[in-house]
């Protein structure tokens, strides 16, 4: 099946809805008292920390792979990834009977590494940053015909990752405002397209790293913009340039983007580790942060969802971070 060339709509969320099911969770929608009192909101988590592979990553690929072609199955798939998006294609090429080559960076975390091979993927070695191992992606695809995944730039990915809202306005219909981390802007993209198609009043913010504000920046100039550097030392928020996809997107269905520094979100991940008992990466604490730190305007009451995107938590990072 050809690639989408439009944004999808209500119909393509169904779909993909149907495909994703077969292997992924309904993550639950959890009521949290302690971040209703601490907000004045009615807040619950979207729960991806429970999500196979740890996060909503497998749900992009989920609907993907069975829409290539019979060639492209043939070939293979290739990323490159320092973790979620590494492991979510991994498991989805093995589910789909796939071969999947990941390259990631000769730093990267050795549990990663190890988790992503348990899937079943080859894994690559190149460079010392994401952009490094990118390029060798790039040019394993020239050499051995892969095809290429990219992390969040892809609508049928997209499609995917919407699922997650799907699910929130299933389990909460009444939900006033959505509120979802963005790093390249893929989950937000699928979030907010999926939402707005069912209830278009539901607000949708979205949450970035004040050391990476790509998509608030490109929003701001109306074009993309790529930052000459990034101060964010958070894996899922680090990203110097967002999708053009997933830009346009932004631009016709998220409300407002705010930003806030790592020490909050990182606060925001301890907040919820000790309050919620929840294990939650540092990406998917952006939003509590952002409630947290009252960048999130409504009325006192509101029904507020915040998408907690993955658990796949470095501890030895956070036990030698200065937040602990």
């Amino acid at each position: 099946m050809a690639a989408l060339d439009k944004h999808p709509g209500k119909a393509e969320f169904i779909d993909a809805r149907r495909r994703v099911s077969e292997h992924a969770y309904h993550t639950p929608l959890l009521t949290s008292r302690t971040l209703s009192e601490a907000t004045g909101f009615d807040v619950r988590i979207k729960a991806e920390n429970f999500q196979r592979t740890g996060s909503y990553k497998i749900r992009g690929p989920l609907n993907k792979f069975p829409q290539l072609t019979e060639e492209e199955r043939r070939r293979g798939v290739i990323c490159s990834s320092a973790g979620n998006h590494a492991q979510g294609v991994a498991l989805a090429a093995r589910i789909h009977g796939m071969k999947a080559v990941v390259c990631m960076a000769e730093n990267a975390t050795p549990s990663k590494i190890e988790a992503t091979k348990g899937y079943g993927a080859e894994v690559v070695l190149h460079g010392m940053i994401w952009d490094e191992a990118n390029e060798k992606a790039k040019e394993l695809v020239a050499e051995r015909g892969y095809t290429y995944i990219h992390p969040f730039d892809d609508l049928q990915l997209i499609a995917g990752q919407g699922t997650v809202g799907l699910e929130i306005m299933e389990d909460w219909p009444e939900v006033d405002v959505v509120v979802v981390p963005i790093g390249g802007g893929g989950l937000i993209s699928g979030v907010a397209l999926a939402i707005k198609s069912i209830n278009p009043k539901v607000r949708i913010i979205g949450v970035e790293s004040s050391g990476a504000p790509g998509m608030q920046k490109s929003v701001e100039a109306g074009q993309l913009v790529t930052l000459d550097e990034v101060d964010c030392i958070i894996d899922g928020l680090r990203v110097k340039r967002v999708g053009q996809h997933n830009l346009d997107i932004v631009r016709e269905a998220v409300d407002e983007v705010v930003t806030l520094p790592d020490s909050e979100i990182f606060d925001a991940m301890l907040w919820v580790m000790h309050h919620s008992k929840l294990v939650i990466e540092g990406a998917a604490a952006a939003p509590v942060g952002a409630l947290l730190k009252g960048l999130i305007k409504a009325p006192a009451g509101s029904k507020v969802v915040s998408v907690v995107s993955g658990g796949n938590v470095n501890l030895d990072q956070l036990k030698g971070s200065k937040w602990n």
